[in-house]
């Protein structure tokens, strides 16, 4: 099994969701082989929370995980994934998986290195993972990175690349035996960098367009004070970054289909949060859905989704029903054969039956909780998707949004006035399971 996951990839970053300006043809291609989500769903619209929820099967809001490790609290949270939760790496060790983790962990603070690294939760090879959530050295994505558990060199060699070589070796030696393959890239999140021929190619591509700031910026002005957000694609770093990403996909599809194992191993490809379009260089737009990272509007949680299953899947199929990232450990311990443990993924679902094209649907409702403020200008708030609405509390000023997603992806028409009766109800639903999961909240927020 591979698990792919991308680090700040918009929903809209892929070609086989829409893009034009970036170049995805592996991940393309690997839509075409399998099962593309249209409304997927990270549990947060920030890193570490989300990555919790994939391998614990729990929302956030139950571990008290709710902020990127590192950021302001008010609410505390934790901040070193315990040792306590069996992660679903663990469970596919004990079955006989060799199991390795590759990049990005994020699940730890300084304080706990060492302690709570991948190796201690699951993985028999961590190459890479440690405390920070970025690459934030001098040379950026080019070694000398002077990281934990990653070597050093050549000078200049960049990171995506160089674990996109430490997955293929991986491959190579272990193709013979179950594996899993938990891909975490660093990609594709600040600080922007990418070689130089890869930023030449999309800086053509930006001047054929020529657009202007009017056509690439728009002014948020619903929430607070009014602020700038990308809403067209076409910055060359950011681009060379996400064609980067593909190729390293590429390469991982290629070795399989080399060592004859492509039509026996299961590929899933995933983001934690959605595109950053409104802060720290705004890199991406994230249009047609509203926001991006750090928000729980649309743009920060709707993922880019693709599961390819050899022999159960269909190849190109789409399918619009709502998943969540806390429903890949139970849908995995199904797809692999072991027994489900609700015990343990206590928030997660099996969406087999999805991918086995008999049911259309696993979800009533799904739950998002972010009670921090976040870099992106976005505020404490939690949400509730009930079928084609979206109910949405911004725990500053007790304001309740209502939106009907079906009818307006763009989350631009709020209805909490037009359907007071359905907006009280979700409420009280939300209320409900703030209490069972022992949510918690911003010092100033009274709960009504």
């Amino acid at each position: 099994m591979v698990f792919i996951l991308v680090d700040d990839l918009g929903w809209m970053d892929i070609g086989a969701n829409g893009s034009t300006f970036y170049e995805t043809p592996n991940i393309d291609q690997l839509a075409e082989e399998g099962v593309r989500f249209t409304q997927a769903y990270a549990a947060s619209p920030v890193c570490s929370p989300t990555r919790a929820s994939i391998l614990t099967g729990k929302n956030p809001a139950r571990i008290h995980l709710t902020q990127w490790i590192g950021g302001p609290g008010n609410p505390n949270y934790v901040k070193n994934l315990p040792l306590e939760e069996v992660l679903f790496p663990e469970v596919l060790k004990d079955a006989g998986y060799k199991t390795i983790f590759l990049g990005k962990w994020h699940l730890n603070n300084e304080a706990g290195e060492g302690k709570f690294w991948p190796d201690k939760q699951g993985f028999d090879i961590n190459i890479a993972g440690h405390f920070r959530g970025g690459l934030y050295i001098k040379n950026k994505y080019f070694s000398p990175w002077n990281i934990p558990n990653l070597k050093n060199g050549p000078d200049g060699v960049y990171m995506t690349d160089r674990l996109a070589k430490e997955a293929v070796d991986f491959i190579d030696k272990n193709a013979n035996e179950p594996f899993l393959l938990y891909f975490s890239f660093y990609s594709v999140h600040a600080p922007f960098s990418a070689p130089e021929d890869r930023i030449k190619k999309y800086n053509g591509k930006k001047e054929k367009l020529d657009l202007t700031d009017e056509e690439r910026f728009e002014e948020e002005k619903n929430r607070g004070k009014p602020f700038l957000y990308r809403k067209k694609q076409d910055h060359p770093t950011y681009a060379a970054m996400v064609e980067s990403m593909d190729i390293a996909v590429g390469k991982i599809l290629h070795k399989l289909k080399k060592k004859g194992i492509a039509d026996n191993t299961i590929v899933i490809f995933f983001s934690d949060n959605g595109g950053l379009c409104s802060s720290e260089g705004t890199p991406t737009a994230n249009t047609p859905l509203r926001g991006g990272k750090g928000w729980l509007y649309e743009g920060g949680i709707r993922e880019p989704a693709i599961i390819k299953w050899p022999g159960t899947t269909k190849p190109g199929t789409v399918s619009d029903a709502i998943i969540t990232s806390m429903d890949f450990y139970p849908t995995i311990l199904e797809m692999t054969g072991l027994p489900l443990r609700p015990d343990l993924h206590k928030d997660g679902k099996s969406f087999v039956p999805i991918l086995k094209n008999k049911k259309q649907k696993i979800h009533k409702a799904t739950y998002y909780h972010y009670p921090h403020r976040s870099n992106q200008k976005g505020g404490p708030s939690s949400a509730i998707r009930e079928g084609d609405y979206k109910l949405i509390v911004f725990f500053k000023d007790n304001r309740l949004e209502l939106y009907n997603i079906k009818n307006d992806i763009g989350e631009r028409h709020d209805l909490a006035s037009e359907l007071p009766v359905l907006r009280n109800r979700l409420f009280k639903k939300i209320n409900k399971w703030w209490s069972d999961v022992d949510a918690q909240f911003p010092k100033q927020y009274t709960r009504k």
